[in-house]
């Protein structure tokens, strides 16, 4: 990969390396060595001498069949990285009193793309959902959080984000095209929060609303998820919004002010 113009303090070994680990998240926990040469264009020789130094270090693992996965070091930078994030930080006892105000699982989360990287997860036992924790990530579009952080989105930027997305596996409510999302975002930027309504998956809802720093744009979201059979679309439009905007806001002063 080209450093790119006027980037003289690129370190090429270095980016090959993060290359490399950038391949890795949720949906791809093992490469064989020929994957990772055609997924980033490595010659073979210099991904096997990377993919050495990544396995010496700890970051990547090599298996008996010569599968490679990430390595525990990994795990550890990763953890590290969320428990250091001011913005986590300075989230943390607001969204513990929201939690034990609602006595519903709220969570924090920023875009990453097209999906919904979760910082921060406080969860009621109640609430039966898929295996989500801290360092998860879910397709933003049918994610309470996911549609209020892309309704920021320009349309340029929204049609580039899906142009290949395939809208298939989701909750029965989810959107199933990009024209049928940006007529639910436009509602959300219109009304400035986010429902989810069985559209991650059946028997889920949850509302959602920005958390601001210093920019135009939200530096993230927050959100109370519920299950159906404990509030109807109502309750989310009403209390538990209510409750909501008031912890983003208590956490976007944070923000500014640190």
């Amino acid at each position: 990969m080209k450093a790119p113009d006027g980037n003289r303090y690129r370190i090429e070994a270095l980016a090959k390396g993060l290359d490399v680990l950038s391949l890795f998240d949720e949906t791809t926990t093992s490469l064989k060595l020929r994957d990772i040469c055609d997924r980033t264009g490595i010659p073979m020789p210099t991904a096997f001498r990377v993919v050495a130094t990544l396995e010496e270090s700890g970051y990547l693992e090599r298996l008996a069949d010569g599968t490679i996965q990430p390595g525990v070091a990994v795990l550890t930078l990763g953890s590290a990285a969320l428990r250091g994030s001011s913005l986590v930080q300075l989230s943390e006892q607001p969204l513990r009193q929201l939690a034990e105000a609602t006595g519903e699982t709220v969570n924090l989360g920023v875009l990453l793309r097209d999906q919904v990287l979760y910082l921060a997860r406080i969860r009621n036992t109640d609430l039966v959902t898929a295996n989500i924790q801290v360092g998860s990530t879910l397709p933003a579009a049918f994610t309470s959080m996911g549609k209020l952080l892309l309704s920021y989105l320009d349309t340029a930027e929204l049609r580039d984000l899906y142009a290949d997305a395939d809208f298939a596996a989701a909750g029965p409510n989810a959107a199933h095209s990009v024209g049928e999302l940006e007529s639910r975002l436009a509602t959300v930027r219109q009304q400035g929060y986010a429902l989810q309504d069985e559209e991650v998956a059946p028997g889920l809802r949850s509302v959602s609303v920005p958390v601001f720093g210093r920019d135009a744009r939200p530096a993230a979201a927050i959100n109370i998820a519920v299950n159906t059979t404990r509030h109807d679309l109502a309750s989310l439009r009403g209390p538990l919004l209510d409750s909501a905007r008031a912890t983003a806001a208590d956490i976007s002063l944070r923000l500014r002010s640190a």
